[in-house]
């Protein structure tokens, strides 16, 4: 007999042992049904389980152990990233915190050294704890983006496209870190809203020149008042970049300043003569409409300067230190001055001079190290690049002609946006852990770029009679250019592997949508150019986890969701149930409570089974469900059928709510609610056969809901598996191992649904009436069905005493009309009056109806009055706003609903 609870504490580490022992997770060799692969979005080595993980890997491992109970050979490739900047602070923290040498101090190879000993030492801790979410990967094949492996597919991979001409160096501006004196992708970017200032300073006129302002204007927004000026306005948030401004842009229908393009300023500080340039860039509706270009420290403004020909001066060093280097025209004072110091003493030097027209203070977005915590520089260096509009044309045309298709569709539009408007990727980060580029600089600058230094050496041969001292780049790459190979570089190449020729390209990859252009788009350029296939068929975009109220979780709020805490408490499989049948939205909202919720639908099914072992519902050698008589055997059948077709078609299709919903409904609904309830006078009666062959469908049936189950909810399907194999025939296979089943179509007997579907709809509509007349549990009405045709008496006759005990009734009788004092429902074509009169207090009862629905008015009205408010509307946060409509939709259904038993109860009278 199983126990009365399921212990997920003490079966989960058991059920995944046998799971791994058992050699399931590879992908089987013999009689395979074709092919499935998935490779996982390799988390950070230095990461741990979070939220947003157990809802992609549910999801992930939800398609590979479907695939594998449908015969196929399933390959779900794990591995985790390097991560450069996130694993070589975590060192450097770690040195520091026992007392040994920096980085700097110690040197490249020793401190390389010690991160891969950090990497034995802790890095496997997300593995572990994808483990203990069920994640059914092939750890024998897993990888790391620095195995020596990938390694040799990166050096491949550069070299090849340096030698295309798709990888340069140039000089461009980046997001630069001053905190790790390294660029940063734009993923590493967060930007945070800070208190800050727009400083007005009025930058000279060269040459005497004057101009006419207009400084008062009509109704219509014309000119009525000019002062000449010998100067033009320009606002900035960061003053101290005005030292390496090379130019002010004006818009070129802009009639205010038409006649000053170019003229020249002379930029205060520096005595420096600029250019007054024409740009659409500028928008005469902001500020002065004049705007200061400093193109080595601003992204626009970097453009602008190329389309003006202007200088790009870089005034600041790695550090984020004002310097001379490029602007000898800074004064001394300014050398080696950190950039908000030097902010400071511009400010005050232009309030002195007379040349501060204005501080308007102001609340605006400003990058962040998401990291570092300190504020990004844009600045300009040499870095290596990557020709990404070259390698996006064949990744934009393979998912515009459906190679990959993107579930949501909708998602589709980012990807394109994206690729269309691609920019040239900086593959270059000045870090120690990584991948260092494989290019060599010779004695004259001069850059060999090859697979190994043997072969720098021999290409450097060429230019020099002897052998030269060559000098290894000290960058690495991106992290993400390593992560771009990852769906074919994982599979061996660029050996051609027996793993790339079965699995290449990927069936489908779960990912998350902020990653589309950096990881997803990359992938897709990657592996159409290498391997000449997309790199997987199909792309599951999966929702964000916010809390209950839809903000997103942070620490700093407290709302954070901790799955690893969930799981010590309630065990993997209601988180992972919670994460599928939630996962049909872009913002899931999770409470704990949502979880805990859904752990009692496991208790459900085990309770099921329990019962079920009472009754003596054994599996039975050689039973054919297709041959079972009894009505409610023959619908249980029908209903199982079309719950796998349900299931089977939402997972197919990416659907992981849709298959959740039919799974929770068939199990809780259909199977325990009514059919173990139809099945007791079964049980409880003489009639053997009828027993026999309830018994054995009954446990049948539980087998195949242990199978649909599993996917989802692995670890209490395995051991249900387990303990009810205990009786009858042996098991052939743990649960993982086992067919998906396969039910045909004749399994649906349409009389049998009919039947049953009758006696459930009418038990349902009288039990939802007994509810909203508020009548007590333990009051039993007389039921009357009203001048009822031959086929509902002839049912009437058949069911007579489940009525009597499901819709919990006195009595049944027929008669021509409705007793008085009744209710009536209709439900299958039968009208079916339910005695009232005498049960419920009809005055009081009227009275709490009309009260609840006075308070529903109330609320309505409440919220409307919000909702009415455009002010609320535009700024409260777009969850508060959804939260208010949720809450009237709840309000108007509950009157509704209200008022309808207020309506039945003037029958009575």
């Amino acid at each position: 007999m199983l126990e009365k609870t399921f212990e997920p504490q003490a079966a989960e580490p058991r059920l995944y042992a046998q799971w791994e022992e058992s050699g399931l997770f590879a992908p089987r060799t013999n009689g395979a049904a074709g092919a499935y692969s998935i490779v996982i979005p390799p988390p950070n080595v230095t990461g741990s389980l979070h939220i947003g993980h157990a809802l992609n890997n549910t999801l992930q491992d939800i398609l590979a152990r479907y695939h594998r109970m449908k015969g196929k050979a399933v390959l779900w490739l794990p591995g985790t990233d390097h991560a450069g900047i996130a694993t070589q602070m975590v060192v450097e923290r770690k040195l520091a915190a026992e007392g040994n040498a920096g980085r700097r101090d110690m040197g490249r190879d020793a401190f390389i050294e010690k991160v891969w000993e950090w990497k034995a030492e802790s890095g496997g801790t997300i593995v572990r704890q994808l483990r203990r979410l069920g994640a059914s990967c092939d750890w024998s094949r897993e990888r790391f983006t620095l195995d020596e492996g990938l390694n040799a597919a990166v050096r491949k991979v550069f070299v090849q496209l340096h030698k295309e001409g798709l990888i340069y160096r140039d000089k461009r501006l980046v997001n630069w870190d001053p905190h790790f004196q390294t660029a940063i992708s734009d993923l590493e970017v967060e930007q945070r809203e800070v208190d800050g200032a727009y400083w007005h300073f009025a930058y000279p006129l060269a040459d005497g020149v004057t101009y006419q302002h207009p400084v008062a204007f009509d109704e219509d927004g014309k000119a009525t008042d000019w002062e000449t000026r010998d100067f033009i306005v320009v606002a900035t948030t960061r003053p101290e970049t005005m030292l390496g401004d090379t130019g002010v842009a004006v818009h070129p229908d802009d009639e205010r300043y038409k006649g000053l393009v170019g003229r020249s300023v002379i930029l205060p500080i520096t005595g420096r003569r600029i250019p007054i340039v024409a740009d659409d860039y500028a928008d005469p509706t902001k500020g002065s409409g004049a705007v200061k270009i400093t193109p080595a420290h601003d992204f626009n403004d970097f453009g602008v300067g190329k389309r003006a020909g202007l200088e790009a001066l870089n005034i600041l060093d790695a550090f984020g230190r004002i310097t001379a280097a490029d602007t000898p025209d800074v004064p001394a004072d300014y050398e080696g001055m950190d950039r908000f110091a030097a902010r400071k003493a511009i400010v005050a030097r232009a309030e002195e001079e007379g040349w501060l027209r204005e501080i308007e203070k102001t609340r605006h977005m400003v990058p962040h190290g998401d990291r570092s915590g300190v504020v990004i520089e844009p600045w300009l260096t040499d870095q290596w690049y990557v020709d990404a509009h070259a390698l996006a044309q064949p990744a934009l045309k393979a998912v515009e002609q459906g190679d990959t298709v993107f579930e949501p569709k909708s998602y589709e539009k980012i990807y394109f946006e994206w690729l269309r408007n691609i920019e040239p990727w900086c593959i270059s980060r000045q870090l120690w852990w990584g991948h260092r580029i494989p290019a060599w600089y010779g004695p004259n600058g001069e850059i060999y770029v090859a697979e190994t230094e043997d072969d720098a050496r021999e290409q450097a041969m060429a230019d020099y009679d002897s052998e030269v001292a060559l000098t290894q780049d000290e960058d690495v790459l991106d992290t993400w250019f390593s992560s771009a190979l990852w769906p074919f570089s994982t599979m061996g190449w660029p050996e051609k592997t027996e793993d790339l020729e079965r699995f290449y390209p990927t069936s489908d990859l779960v990912t998350a949508a902020d990653i589309i252009f950096f990881w997803v788009a990359r992938m897709m350029m990657m592996g159409l150019h290498f391997m000449d296939e997309v790199p997987f068929k199909r792309v599951i975009i999966n929702g964000l986890v916010r809390d209950e109220k839809g903000q997103k979780m942070s620490k700093s709020k407290g709302n954070v969701i901790d799955p690893l805490g969930i799981i010590d408490e309630l065990g993997a499989d209601p988180l992972r149930f919670t994460m599928a049948i939630l996962s049909g939205t872009r913002d899931i909202k999770l409470s704990k409570q949502r979880i805990e919720g859904y752990r009692n639908f496991g208790t459900k099914l085990w309770n099921a089974a329990r019962f079920s072992q009472m009754n003596e519902a054994r599996r039975v050698e050689g039973f054919d469900p297709a041959t079972v008589e009894q009505t409610i055997n023959r619908w249980i059948r029908g209903e199982l059928t079309k719950a796998e077709r349900a299931v089977s078609g939402a997972i197919e299709g990416g659907r992981f709510d849709d298959a959740a919903g039919a799974l929770y409904r068939f199990v809780w609904n259909v199977f325990c609610d009514w059919y173990l309830e139809l099945a007791k006078p079964v049980f409880n009666g003489s009639d053997e056969a009828a027993k026999a062959e309830t018994r054995a469908m009954t446990a049948w049936t539980l087998d195949q809901i242990l199978k649909l189950l599993h996917p989802v909810t692995p670890y209490s399907t395995e051991e249900l598996w387990a303990e009810l194999g205990r009786e009858g025939p042996a098991r052939e296979t743990l649960l993982i191992g086992a067919q998906w089943p396969d039910l045909p179509d004749s399994f649906v007997d349409t009389d049998a649904e009919a039947e049953i579907g009758w006696l459930v709809d009418l038990v349902t509509e009288i039990r939802g009436l007994r509810g909203e007349m508020n009548v007590p549990p333990s009051a039993k009405p007389p039921l009357t069905f009203v001048a009822p045709d031959a086929a509902t008496e002839a049912r009437i006759a058949r069911h007579h005493d489940l009525l009597l005990t499901l819709a919990r009734v006195s009595e049944i009788a027929t008669a021509a009309t409705a007793p008085e004092g009744a209710v009536t429902v209709v439900s299958g074509g039968a009208t079916a009056a339910l005695s009232l009169a005498g049960i419920i207090d009809l005055a009081a009862e009227k009275t709490r109806l009309e009260k609840e629905i006075a308070a529903f008015d109330s609320d309505i009205g409440h919220v409307n009055k919000k909702l009415g408010n455009p002010n609320f509307v535009a700024r409260a946060a777009p969850e508060v706003v959804e939260e208010q409509r949720e809450k009237l939709a709840a309000a108007e259904a509950g009157k509704a609903k209200l008022q309808a038993a207020l309506a039945r109860l003037s029958e009575i009278g």
